[in-house]
This record gives structure tokens, C-alpha cells and sequence, in this order.
């Protein structure tokens, strides 16, 4: 049977280089809440006037706060003529599933034990940009808002729209599904390099 893909939703961000590292957060932590399975308690916060859901775990809060340091870094070193700069963040969640065996080996799958397989995929798009004036960081900070305001109503309706892909919860363990945030391997990396993405 062959596998079938999983949903991947793109997510298109603006920010300046003074909210950026809320905004990203305050996505991050939207998507999490409504897909970390784990018993949490409710909290929220405020970014641009919106209030936004928060996990408060400390471990995702850690792994969120890194990878958005990341992120930062990789934006605030890119160079580029024009105003605006773009980078991207990848956050897939996982069921782990058993390796069916039977092969003759390593390259035919003969391995046995637990394989990791995406069942959903969110990358956010993160367009930052630089006014140089006091008008246009006006206008940019009402776009901000408003999109930041856009990209929370499409998450809520596409985690409420979408739950079918959703794989049974089969384990006792604490989170069932693992994930992964990462920078986008598309913007970095040695594949960008020699052409692989």
C-alpha cells in the first residue's frame, strides 16, 4: 500500500525586526496547542493587542525560543538590497509506527523496530522587513497585525477543518506524537548549495 502524503500548510508571516521573535512564537505556540496531545494547562499571550494560545510546557517552550533564535540569526544575516528579507520554519509532528520486516536486509527494509512517519506539516513563512521611515513603519506594523490576525484564524480553521489524518493515540506515553521544528533546509543548509531543494 503506498503511503499517502501528508498535509502541509504554509503559513505566510510579516514582521519587523522588533516583534518578529513574538510573532514567530505566538504561531508556533498557536499550532502546538491545538496538536500537542499531552495534559496541558491553558495559558495565553498577547502579541499585538491579539491573544494567542500558549503551552506552557518548558521543554517546546526551550525548543520554540531556539529555533526561533535561530531564525532571527538567519534573517538578521542575510543581506539584501531590498527591505524585506525571508526565511522559514518547518514543524512536523509524527506517529511512530513498526518496521514491517521481512526483508533481506538494510536496503530492502529487513530493519525491524520503531520508524517516525509525518502525518502533518505546517511551514511558516517568515517575511521580515525594515521601514525606513516613520510612515512606512506605520503601514508595516498595521500589515503586521493584520496578518498576524489572518494566519491565527487560518490555523484555527484548518486544525478544525482538518482532523482525519490524525493517527489513532496507541501509546500511553506522555506525548504519542513526536515532532520536529526546524529551520527550512529549502533557505539552509549544504542542499541549498549544490541544488538539492
Amino acid at each position: 500500500m503506498e503511503q499517502r502524503k501528508p498535509p502541509q500548510h504554509i503559513l505566510d508571516v510579516f514582521a519587523d525586526p522588533t516583534c518578529v521573535k513574538d510573532i514567530v512564537r505566538g504561531i508556533l505556540h498557536t499550532i502546538f496547542f491545538h496538536r500537542y496531545f499531552p495534559c496541558i494547562r491553558p495559558s495565553s499571550i498577547e502579541v499585538l493587542d491579539l491573544t494567542l494560545p500558549l503551552v506552557a510546557d518548558p521543554e517546546l517552550e526551550t525548543l520554540i525560543d531556539t529555533r526561533v533564535g535561530q531564525l532571527i540569526r538567519q534573517l538578521s544575516s542575510t543581506s539584501s538590497p531590498k527591505s524585506s528579507v525571508r526565511g522559514s520554519l518547518v514543524v512536523q509532528f509524527f506517529e511512530k509506527k513498526r518496521r514491517k520486516g521481512g526483508g533481506l536486509g538494510w536496503f530492502t527494509g529487513g530493519a525491524k523496530g520503531d520508524e517516525e512517519v509525518c502525518w502533518e506539516s505546517w511551514c511558516l513563512e517568515v517575511t521580515l522587513a525594515t521601514p525606513k521611515t516613520e510612515i512606512e513603519r506605520t503601514k508595516v506594523m498595521k500589515a503586521i497585525g493584520s496578518t498576524l490576525q489572518k494566519t491565527a484564524m487560518k490555523i484555527i480553521t484548518l486544525v478544525n477543518r482538518d482532523k482525519d489524518h490524525i493517527p489513532p493515540i496507541t501509546t500511553s506515553e506522555t506525548n504519542p506524537f513526536p515532532f520536529h521544528i526546524d529551520l527550512d533546509p529549502r533557505v539552509e543548509g549544504w542542499g541549498k548549495g549544490i541544488g538539492m531543494y
